[in-house]
């Protein structure tokens, strides 16, 4: 599963913040659903590679510990398996900014979060990919 030799960080360089970017992402930026997702991304971004950000409704969860706690999950499942996308930014030598929403109605269980972030940062890696590539 997890990789011993590896490290696997989210530290105050791979959280995005600024909210000038956060505006941008939200403005101008692409995105894709995958329930239970939203990703919002922009190829811009000056601190790091990768920086991403996590976001939960607060018209579908009231509660702010319920919110903490899906986001919890979530920065838990991102930190574990950005790896990849991270590497993959550094190899092209592109920056990337993206911000994660939580789109569902109940709260999730960690699993879940584990799996569909899985999904969600190798789709993010194979459109980067993909769009890298020449079209003949």
């Amino acid at each position: 599963m997890l990789n011993n030799t590896e490290r696997y960080f989210f530290g105050k360089e791979d959280r995005l913040k600024s909210r000038k970017i956060i505006e941008k992402l939200f403005k101008q930026g692409n995105s894709f659903s995958n329930f239970p997702f939203r990703i919002l991304w922009l190829n811009e971004n000056h601190i790091s590679h990768l920086q991403a950000g996590v976001g939960v409704s607060s018209r579908s969860f009231k509660k702010a510990t319920d919110r903490n706690h899906i986001k919890r999950l979530m920065r838990e499942g991102y930190r574990l398996q950005k790896n990849t996308l991270q590497n993959q930014l550094a190899e092209q030598n592109k920056h990337l900014s993206v911000f994660i929403l939580y789109t569902g109605k109940e709260i999730p269980d960690y699993d879940l979060v584990y799996e569909k972030m899985g999904v969600v940062i190798n789709r993010l890696a194979k459109f980067l990919h993909e769009k890298d590539q020449p079209h003949t």
